[in-house]
């Protein structure tokens, strides 16, 4: 049998059984020491790095994805040593992660129902640092569902959309794939604590019990992808039209 393929079914008893496919969680991925070491490196990185939005701040490490192509950036060796970590696990098809994207979240920072779209290989694979965070997946609008006889009204508020959360520790590792990357929304709401209900599909995975209220700390995100369609530098140069 393949490394890829001992790594796929390695990954199978971390699946949550409770979700549509595919998600899995797999909780103390990395160590506190290396936690702590991440977040040393994420808050020494050159002030340029950070890009404020509007509800978080991020750093791009490897390029920045674009529809006709990622001009590759050599990945820092702090990060690719868990973007190797990762793609052992056969989450990509083969292909090793080329992107990093680094998110932080202060308590009451959110982001809002979103997909990852086609720039990335169907899969995303999310390292968690520093404070939990439940993370909200929606069914998307649409204009309805077909029955025998006609065409039943889906919910299109975004309350009503939600079907389902992930609770997610800090040093946890989650794997999307399939119909959870690619068909439903994902988001999180910009609220300073969480309170855990039956929607919450993996908190048997997790050291949390319905009902319990968790307060948001700041989390931070590694993000890690891969991203297929890569251009030469030259092309970009115009040495190549």
């Amino acid at each position: 049998m393949s490394e890829r393929c001992t790594a796929i079914l390695a990954l199978e008893s971390f699946r949550v059984g409770q979700s549509p496919p595919a998600a899995y969680y797999i909780p103390d991925f990395i160590t506190e020491a290396e936690e702590g070491h991440l977040l040393q490196q994420v808050y020494g990185a050159p002030k340029p790095k950070w890009i404020q939005l509007s509800r978080r701040r991020l750093q791009n490490w490897g390029g920045l994805p674009h529809p006709k192509g990622m001009v590759l950036e050599k990945l820092p060796p702090w990060l690719q040593a868990y973007t190797d970590k990762v793609s052992s696990l056969g989450v990509f098809g083969g292909k090793l992660a080329n992107h990093v994207l680094v998110n932080e979240y202060l308590p009451g920072e959110g982001i809002m129902p979103h997909e990852d779209g086609p720039l990335y290989f169907p899969t995303v694979t999310t390292i968690n640092l520093g404070s939990h965070t439940l993370l909200d997946f929606y069914h998307p609008v649409s204009r309805g569902q077909q029955t025998e006889d006609r065409e039943e009204p889906t919910p299109q508020s975004e309350e009503e959309r939600h079907f389902l959360s992930l609770l997610l520790k800090p040093r946890s590792l989650l794997v999307l794939q399939e119909d959870m990357y690619i068909r439903y929304l994902h988001g999180i709401r910009s609220v300073t604590e969480d309170t855990i209900t039956e929607k919450v599909a993996n908190v048997g995975m997790c050291s949390s019990e319905l009902g319990d209220t968790l307060c948001r700390g700041t989390r931070v995100s590694l993000t890690i992808r891969h991203v297929p369609k890569v251009l030469k530098t030259s092309i970009v140069l115009g040495k190549k039209k």
